[in-house]
């Protein structure tokens, strides 16, 4: 069963019981987008990566840290003034896994009860959704997987309980964490937020549909 977004959710100001940390994945290069670095993308005159960055800061979530790779001189700067950890993940042309693993390492130390993987090229995702994810796994009490979906389709972003990190450390290549949720046998709590939990932009034609300009 999916469920709904709550409309009287808590309010920005007060803090989850349980501490969450968000994790944004920004170090890959993109390569249908044709040159273009989608993450540097004007959306109101504002780089897509900042957007998603303020988004995340202005959550209920405890912190926020970035995983970059690609042209991460650029991305750092298009971030700079953000109170936020910057991650450099040098093994990112082989793909996300190993920017999660790369993440979820370097946050273990900061012992948080679980992680809100966040992907950053999902211009639709609001404050509202990560507050209403954040939520639910406080509800659950940490113990159960919190995945954004759209209808009965999974998407993003996910809150992965801290049980699960040890795995999610040892991932490489291009694998994401659906096998290691699948074969953890925790629950799993989908949360509709409708058509923004499916939507990424990949390529220029998808970038110009939500509404951004190429910038670098």
């Amino acid at each position: 069963m999916t469920d709904q977004p709550d409309t009287d959710a808590e309010t920005a100001d007060e803090a989850p019981a349980l501490r969450v940390e968000i994790l944004i994945l920004a170090a890959g290069s993109a390569r249908r987008m044709r040159g273009s670095h989608k993450l540097l993308a004007l959306f109101d005159g504002v780089p897509l990566i900042r957007r998603t960055a303020d988004i995340a800061l202005s959550s209920r979530a405890a912190g926020v840290t970035v995983v970059t790779g690609h042209r991460r001189d650029a991305v750092h700067a298009a971030l700079t003034g953000l109170t936020l950890r910057l991650i450099d993940n040098p093994h990112y042309h082989e793909g996300m896994g190993t920017s999660l693993a790369c993440g979820v390492s370097a946050l273990d130390t900061a012992d948080p009860d679980g992680i809100l993987v966040m992907l950053a090229d999902m211009p639709q995702i609001t404050v509202t959704h990560l507050d209403s994810l954040l939520g639910r796994f406080e509800q659950a009490q940490g113990a159960a997987v919190v995945r954004a979906a759209s209808g009965e389709k999974p998407g993003n972003p996910v809150i992965l309980p801290r049980p699960l990190f040890p795995l999610l450390t040892t991932l490489a290549g291009d694998e994401g964490a659906r096998r290691i949720i699948a074969a953890s046998g925790m629950p799993i709590i989908d949360l509709d937020l409708g058509p923004a939990a499916l939507f990424d932009i990949d390529t220029p034609e998808a970038l110009t549909e939500a509404g951004g300009v190429v910038s670098g």
